[in-house]
């Protein structure tokens, strides 16, 4: 399943969160309204985008009057799904992935690293960000001890297609991937390719330059 799986725009989703950070900053300042011409102003969109955005989800805010900003960070977290608890887990603890496990705002997102995994002998049984590494062997099992909402990839191209088949058997709900290459699976999919988006960064660059 590709990012371009939902009815709606996969541009539109990109932004939620981008909404969600700048709402929830209104918010922890004791904000309580805001109109949309400030709050597109702030994200860096139109208001007609915004408006558009939003009313994909709903209606929010009332003309002449803006919207009401715990109201639409409640909706916006709710549609995030931050509102529940998610269980996550990393295959393949490299640089990478021992970078995306020491990140310190998951809790805020609710999501909690529960396991890591690597062919390693090296790393295994050694400690990252408070997780014992296990043998990629153990996963089966694992998975059916615990359930596992999300599960991230940093391993290898070649290894990625059967860490993506082993987690969607085990009942991962999606996979957040970081190796360089499509992965086939039924689950909602996020590719991350640091690659193409240092490339892109290069595209806008020399574009810039030459104009």
């Amino acid at each position: 399943m590709s990012d371009e799986g939902s009815a709606i725009s996969p541009k539109t989703i990109s932004r939620l969160p981008i909404y969600w950070r700048y709402l929830k900053e209104l918010d922890d300042f004791g904000i309580e309204r805001i109109s949309s011409q400030e709050l597109a102003k702030r994200i860096g969109v139109t208001p007609s985008q915004l408006r558009q955005d939003l009313n994909q989800f709903g209606q929010f805010g009332q003309h002449g009057y803006g919207y009401p900003i715990s109201e639409l960070l409640i909706s916006i977290s709710r549609l995030l799904g931050l509102n529940k608890s998610w269980r996550m887990i990393i295959v393949g603890v490299g640089n990478l992935g021992k970078a995306i496990a020491s990140y310190p705002n998951f809790g805020k997102r609710n999501i909690k690293l529960t396991a890591l995994f690597d062919v390693d002998p090296g790393k295994v049984g050694t400690v990252v960000a408070g997780v014992k590494i296990r043998n990629i062997s153990e996963m089966p099992s694992f998975f059916k001890e615990q359930p596992v909402d999300i599960g991230t990839i940093c391993t290898t191209p070649e290894a990625a297609q059967a860490v993506a088949e082993m987690m969607e058997a085990g009942g991962a709900l999606g996979i957040w991937n970081f190796a360089p290459v499509k992965l086939k699976t039924s689950l909602p999919v996020k590719h991350l390719h640091l690659g193409d988006s240092i490339l892109e960064l290069l595209y806008c660059i020399n574009r810039r330059n030459e104009e």
